[in-house]
Order: C-alpha cells, then structure tokens, then sequence
C-alpha cells in the first residue's frame, strides 16, 4: 500500500512538470480588480475546456496548460463584454492580464463552454457534466467529485465542512431529514446543476436579521426534458451465496416526476443482499426535517428514548432480508400554496453473531473503607451472542405552506410514525451460561409542527413557533437463565449460579430449574415547545431580537417485574434490594413527572466592518414536579443563560466564527424512576428522585476558507465543553451484573474536540488530509470508588483521488486512528490503520468496472488483528444514452467471515468479533426510463 501511494506521489510530480502556468489579473476599464470573474480556456484543436479558473479578491486567476498548445482564452463578468483571445503556450509560465469593458447590450453574451464552478452571491453552482466521466450512477457518484464537497462516514453530504440538513430537486423539498435518500437514488444522468446554498433561510423574512451562515442547503437542477416525464431506473437481480444462504435476488424501482406544479418520487427495494438505502437505525433517527423551536434557548430537556437498539445492524449481519416502499409528493395549486409530504414503509430481518472477551481491569483497595473493593469487579467473561431482530416501520409525513404575500408565511407539519419490532438474542456466557432475551416494543408518535412569519413594516417582523409531541412506548422484556436450585445455599459461593444472589434481591422464586423474568414498561409523553419572536430591525447594520417562550412537558412510566414459575404460574416478586439511604426498592414504578419552563430571550446583533457581534440572555423560570409512591417532590429555581456569536468574514469564502453558550440539561423520566428497571438481565437500574439538571459551558471555534483561485478548501473546528453537576451513574457489581444508580456528581466532566480537513486540487488530481483530536475526562462511581477516566482518540486521514474525464480515476486513502484510555494506573492504547483503494474505469464508452478494497489492522492490549474487504462491479451498456445496462457486481470477494474490534472501556478491555455476510454474486439488469 506504501508503494501506492508513492507512485501516485510521482504521478502528480509527473503530471505538474507537464505543464505550464497562466497568471494575470482581471480588472474593468478603470484599473479595478473584479472579484469572481470567469476565465476558460479552450484546446483550440480538440475543443475541449483544459482549465478554468475563477479570480481572487484582488481579480488573480491561474490556469494550468500543457505545453506547446494553442488555446482560446474566454474572460467572463457579469455586466461586462466577454473577452476573447487565442494563446500559444510555450516551455515557460505566462504572466497576462486582462481588461473587460462595460456592456450596455440588453442582450445576453451566449458562452460555448459552461464554467464547472460559478459564485452568484451565496450560491455556489456546480456543472455536474464537467466533473462526470461516465462512471457514474447516482448523484453520491457526482458529489464525490465536486471540490469543497465530501461524503462522510455516515452518508451525509458535507460542504465546506457543515453538513448539508436540508436536500431539494429543482426548488422542492425532497424527503426532508436524510439527504441519503436522494444521493443514493437520484441518477447521476438527471443532474444538470447543484446548487450549494450558503447562508440558506427557509423563511425569506428573516434571513436579514438571523445568522444563517452555517446553515447550508443543496438544490439539484434537473436536465431539460427531465421536466413532465418519468425519468429514473428499475433494477433487478439474482444471484448465489454459499450454503446455508437462500438464493439471492433484489428489485429496486426508483421513478421520478417533476412538473412545475406537481412532483412525485416513488423508491421501492426488496432484496436479501443487504443494500440498503436506509438502515433499521436511519429511519428510527429520521426527522422529517422538524427542529425545535427551543433549540438555541438554552434548555434542553431529554426525553428518553426507549425502542430497541438492535443488537447489531445491517453492515454487521450474517443475514438481511429488507423491504422498502417510498413516496415523496409535492404539489403547488398556485403560487400562495405549497403541499408536501413523504410515506416511508421498512420492513427488515437480521441475523446476527458477535463473539467478544471483556478483561475487566482491576481497582485499587481503599483502606479507608470497610470493603474491598479490589474484589468486587467481576470476573472475565467470553461471550457469544446470536440474534433475529424483525422490524416494521412506518412514518408519514404531510406539510403545508402558505405565503399570501411577502409579508406573511404560514407552516404547518404533521408526522407520525409507528414500528413493531422484536429481538431475539441467544447469549452463551463463560459467567452465566446460557440465556434467551426476547425484546418487544411497539411505539408511535405524533409531532406537530405550527409557525407563522409576519412583517408588520420594514423595520418590524413577527415570528411563531410551536411544536407538539405525543409519543407512546411499551417495551417488554423477558429472559430465560439457566439455575441449579439445588446450590443456592452452598457455603462456597463459586458453586451457586451467577445470578443466584441477583435473583435473591430482586425477590425471584430461587427454586426452580431456570428463572423466567419478565419486565413489562409503558412511557407516555406529551410535550408542547412553543415561542414568539419579535425582530426590531434599528438600521441596516444592527437588530435586537426578543423572544418570549414556554417548553411544557409530561411523561409518565409505569413498569413491572414479574417472573414465570415451572408450572406456569405467574409470580409477583417482593425486591430486598436497597437504595443508597438504607429504603427498600420496589420491582415497579408509577411516576408522573410534569417540567416547564418559561423563558424571555433577549438578543443583539450588530455589523462592524468584517464583524458582526450577537450578544444575548435568555431568563428562565424553572419548575419540575415529579410524584411517584405517594410522594412528590418538587423543584422551582430561576437562572439566566448568557450567549454569544462573534464571526470574522475576511472574505466572501473565508470566515472564523466563535460561539459560547450555557446550557441547562434535564434528564427524562426512567432516571428518576426509584422502582427497579431492568435494562437487560445483567443491568438493573433505580433512579434518584431528587435529580437536578446538569449545567454545561460549550465553546467553540470554526474556521472555513473556499479558494477558487488556487482550489483550496480549509476548514477546522474546536469546541470545549464544561458539564457542571452532571448526572452520573453509581454502578455496583454482582459478578458480571451491574446495579445502577444516579445521582448529581460534584465533579466537573470536560472534553475537548477539534477536527479539520486541508483539500486541494492540481488539475484532475486532487488531495486532502482530514484529522480529528478527541479529549475527554469523566468522573465514574464503580464499587464505591471514585476514578478519573481520561480518553484521547487520534485521528488521520489523507487522501489521493483523481478526476480524469478519460482515464481512469483511483482513490487512495490511508486511515490511522489511535484510542488512549487512562484510568489511574491501568491505561490502554489501540491503534487501528485502514489502507484502502477505490478504482473505477469507464472504457469505450460501454463497460464500466468498479472495485474497492480495503485492510484493516487493530493492535492494542498485546494482540493484533486485522481482516480485509474487497467489492468489484462490472456493468455493460452500449452507451452513454442506452436503456438498459447489465452488471456483475460481487461483495466479500475474499469471503472472509467477520469483522474484528479491539477497544477499552471504563472499567474493561474488550476485543469483539462480529460476523457478516458472506461473498455475494448477483448478475443484475437495469432498465432506465
């Protein structure tokens, strides 16, 4: 892999000896430098574009040529007559200057070649044919080779380093709340422009007096003839694996309708090959776009979330059966009225397996207490865990928006969502033997969501916001655990069952040939976010903003523990298990917790040359009420938490922005639950009453720079943050069974996070280098004992990648990630190195092969290990324009079984290995409307 990447170092040396430079200035008549104009240069014999260029603040460009060629040079300017001019270049740079003219002429200067990149104000467009080599399929193939524009590790799209939350198709909305759903669907071939909206506002009133500068969103400009017909593809396929595998088969139609008025995405998969365009945890994670109205007040209260986490996911199953059926809808009756919305159906089955070890590090006596704590953690434990996960999953989405006139918008959204889902786990511990889990849980919600924007004057803007949620979550659980009633009073306790004196607590009938528990859970929600603003626009370089709003929350729980005897009877357990004041814990709950708050905002913000300060305050009033075994606590307190915004525009592409906030955090219901809840058979929990909220300083730095002019995109953040009073939990082994509780820590956890990413294009080669720096240090409570647990996680990763228009293109990325975890005298240090190759040709413009291979390396605690992934496609179609395309694709080619993990945890070392599935060859048809 060495040898790779220094060959592809001598490619670029190779490639830039090659060529000559171009530099100059634009100005207009009078001698000024003119920022942003187009400069192009056009092989006069091939008639192709070799370069491009867009000029600096001070009106710089550069253009690399090869030698000894003849171009037609065209200076463009909105407002000015195009300038052409033919040059030779020659075995040295050339230093030119160019002057354009005013145009009085009504009539528009038609341009032969598009410009790839243009800058109209806030919008950055790019002309997706001129970075396309005909690879690729879908529209994540174009984004990756956009300049200022990446593809994270978990799907979402990135733009000069801020993730892009808000994704449309020709100006509508387009499955609002994963930007995954269009990059891996839409057709490359569709894609005329993408067009990077910076500073993007959804509501035009208030762009002038908010900051919007992080928020960016993306349109994509369809290809004329796209407009009024179905456009898209339909794909299916069969295949074979190896034995016990089914026989392999996928069908994805993927069909679309634009018109001015209406529009209509239909998305359909079925298929046992794991390709999916959602997984099981991206749909549980969707929002559907909604945000809340309280999200930059300062509180933030959490809810909880109770629906089941699956023990693994789709990258990691030995076996995935899915289905999936999409809509997404708009509709314009006129130019006032604006309806949309979206219906997601999933379907999916998983079978798993994960091996893993856990060395539990070991913790220093105090000899100031009566134990030993030296000999409370439990003992290693080898673990092999199988798994079925069965989900259903529904979410619809409808919107309606209503601009009457410019000066009022009115919003409204409605999103509902429910699943059914179900986990099984068979679990064989070196510990505790064999043990059957089964979770069950069939949660809905539904969110509202109201705003009206009104502008009184010009000087005078109006703005409501409010969200409603109702959830319902009724999660079970049952286990099944092997027991000896015969060793539970054996004076040795190595002899009894390792949940004997756990079983013994929670009251369970120690009697009988295996203990069959049951734990029933219900949490309802009901929460109102709500605020009203008022914008005072003083003049053109200042406003104030005042907010006036209410967070109005209600949850209650209920749960029960229960445990099934032999003869099938049902037994209701008495716990004499206790809480940390001596009270003995009951094995359900009934809380009712009500919260509110009631806050008034005040913000300022105010321009100063390159500078605009936001200062602001927000006073909050306080109560949260919590009544649960006849007795009810209750909290009210008053606090006041400043915030401020300070951002550096150097340039129209070069910013630094720094923010400070203070925040309140509330913790949900299950936390303040003083009944036993069981997490799983080796994890209860009981939670503190009288918890308080944790108080957090956050700061942060944020420094992007987009360089047309020499193509390079720089952006870096830090943040630190500071959490005061933080909730904890206080964890209490029994062997390998952990008992849980929380309370309010007097010691302050800190971390500290900064990430950066340097990118930069030399004609088709472009080459970045992306870091990350992660410190954190958390106070924990084991066994009684207080430790510092300080983590420090390194990462590197640069990147060769090319963008021929002939050739073919290669990507080559190395990977180093190092994890440091301290915990007084026990430290751990993992390093993980991942070199990977992705190659792809399109040859005679018919065939086009893909492969990727990567290999991965985990050392750490005295081991190493490592596995290799290696995926190839080879597709035919007769060409570009041709319907119908044939493709071999195969994954796993070196069909190796799992995936390894090595890492630390607080209070252990663990090593896993997580099994996936094996090489699949589908031959596969796809026909294109």
């Amino acid at each position: 892999m060495k040898n790779l990447f220094l060959l592809a170092l001598l490619c670029v040396t190779s490639f830039a000896s090659a060529q000559v430079t171009v530099r100059g200035v634009v100005k207009d008549s009078i001698g000024s430098p003119l920022e942003l104009a187009n400069v192009i240069a056009i092989n006069k014999e091939t008639k192709a574009m070799a370069s491009y260029a867009i000029t600096n603040d001070k009106g710089l460009f550069k253009l690399d040529l090869e030698k000894n060629t003849t171009y037609t040079v065209q200076v463009s300017y909105i407002g000015m007559k195009t300038l052409s001019e033919e040059i030779t270049t020659k075995e040295s740079n050339i230093n030119k200057d160019y002057i354009l003219k005013s145009d009085n002429a009504l009539d528009a200067v038609e341009l032969t070649y598009e410009m790839p990149v243009t800058i109209k104000g806030d919008t950055l467009v790019y002309n997706a044919d001129s970075f396309k080599n005909g690879s690729e399929r879908k529209l994540e193939d174009v984004l990756k080779k956009l300049p200022g524009v990446e593809i994270n590790d978990d799907g979402q799209i990135e733009v000069e380093g801020k993730v892009v939350n808000k994704l449309m198709v020709n100006g509508k909305d387009f499955f609002d709340g994963d930007t995954k759903v269009a990059t891996k669907n839409i057709p490359s071939n569709a894609v005329d422009k993408i067009q990077v909206l910076r500073n993007y506002s959804e509501v035009g009133q208030l762009r002038s007096v908010q900051n919007n500068q992080d928020n960016v969103a993306i349109n994509i400009k369809l290809k004329e003839g796209k407009e009024n017909f179905w456009f898209g593809d339909i794909t299916a396929g069969a295949g074979s694996a190896p034995s016990p595998n089914n026989e392999l088969y996928l069908f994805q139609p993927k069909l679309f309708y634009y018109s001015p008025k209406y529009s209509l995405n239909i998305i359909g998969d079925m298929n046992n090959i794991g390709e999916v365009v959602l997984t099981n945890r991206d749909i549980r994670n969707f929002g559907g776009g909604f945000r809340r109205p309280s999200a930059t007040s300062g509180t933030n209260i959490n809810l909880g979330n109770n629906g089941l986490s699956g023990l693994g996911s789709i990258q990691n199953a030995q076996e995935v059966v899915t289905k999936l059926a999409t809509a997404n809808f708009s509709y314009s009756p006129n130019k006032a009225l604006d309806l949309s919305g979206f219906i997601i159906y999933n379907s999916s089955r998983l079978r798993t397996r994960e091996d893993s070890f856990t060395d539990y590090i070991e913790i220093e006596d105090d000899p100031s207490t009566p134990i030993d704590e030296s000999t409370g953690l439990p003992p290693d434990e080898a673990t092999v865990q199988r798994g079925r996960e069965a989900t259903n999953q529904a979410i619809v989405k409808l919107s309606a928006s209503y601009k009457p006139n410019i000066d009022n918008q009115l919003d409204y959204d409605i999103l509902g969502r429910i699943s059914d889902d179900q986990e099984l786990q068979d679990v064989f511990s070196s510990v505790v033997g064999q043990t059957n889990q089964l979770d069950e849980a069939k949660p809905y919600s539904i969110n509202q969501n109201l705003n009206y924007y009104y502008t009184l004057n010009e000087n005078n803007i109006f703005a409501f916001e409010a969200q409603h949620l109702i959830s319902d979550e009724d999660p079970f659980y049952n286990a099944l655990l092997v027991n000896d009633p015969t060793n539970n009073n054996d004076p040795d306790p190595s002899n009894r069952d390792a949940f004997d004196n756990t079983a013994a607590g929670l009251g369970f009938n120690t009697d009988q040939f295996g203990y069959n528990i049951n734990q029933e859970n219900r949490i309802k929600t009901n929460q109102l976010d709500a605020k009203l603003d008022y914008y005072h626009i003083i003049n053109t370089k200042s406003n104030i903003n005042f907010t006036l709003g209410t967070i109005l929350s209600n949850q209650r729980f209920n749960s029960n523990i229960f445990q099934f005897l032999d003869d099938g009877s049902l037994f209701n357990p008495t716990p004499n298990i206790e809480d940390t004041d001596g009270n003995t814990l009951s094995g359900s709950n009934d809380v009712e917790y009500n919260f509110s708050d009631f806050y008034l905002g005040v913000h300022y913000r105010f321009k100063t040359g390159k500078f605009t300060f936001t200062p602001g305050v927000s006073f909050h009033a306080y109560s949260n009420k919590n009544t649960q075994f006849g007795e009810t606590f209750k909290d009210n307190f008053f606090n006041v938490l400043p915030d401020f915004e300070a951002r550096i525009q150097f340039k129209k592409s070069e910013s630094l922005l720094f923010n400070y906030n203070m925040r309140n955090t509330f913790t949900d219901v299950t936390n303040i639950a003083e009944g036993l809840v069981l997490n799983n058979f080796n994890s209860i929990q009981f939670g503190e009453q009288e918890l308080q909220n944790a108080l957090s300083h956050n700061l942060s730095l944020f420094y992007s720079s987009f360089n047309l002019f020499n193509y390079t995109n720089v952006f870096a953040r830090l943040s630190y943050n500071k959490n005061i009073d933080q909730i904890r939990p206080l964890t209490n082994f029994e062997s390998v069974i952990r008992t849980s509780t929380f309370f309010n820590s007097q010691f302050a956890d800190e971390s500290f996070n900064a990430s950066g990413r340097v990118q930069r294009t030399f004609g088709k080669i472009r080459a970045s280098l992306t870091t990350s720096f992660n410190y954190s240090l958390n106070n924990q409570f084991v066994q009684g004992v207080q430790s510092v647990l300080e983590t420090f996680n390194q990462l590197y990763r640069p990147e060769i990648r090319t963008n021929f228009r002939e050739a073919p293109n290669v990507s080559l990325r190395y990977t180093y990630n190092i994890r440091n975890t301290d915990q007084g005298s026990n430290s751990t240090r993992f390093t993980t190195s991942t070199p990977s190759i992705e190659f792809d040709a399109y040859i005679w413009d018919a065939i086009t092969f893909v492969t990727n291979f990567s290999y991965t390396l985990q050392e750490g605690n005295g081991q190493s290990d490592s596995f290799k992934t290696w995926n190839a496609s080879l597709r035919y179609r007769k060409d570009r324009d041709a319907k119908l395309e044939y493709s071999i694709r195969a994954s796993n080619l070196l069909n190796i079984d799992s995936n390894v993990n090595n890492g630390g945890g607080n209070i252990s070392v663990f090593s896993s290995e997580t099994f996936v599935q094996p090489r699949f060859i589908t031959f596969r048809m796809t026909y294109s409307l």
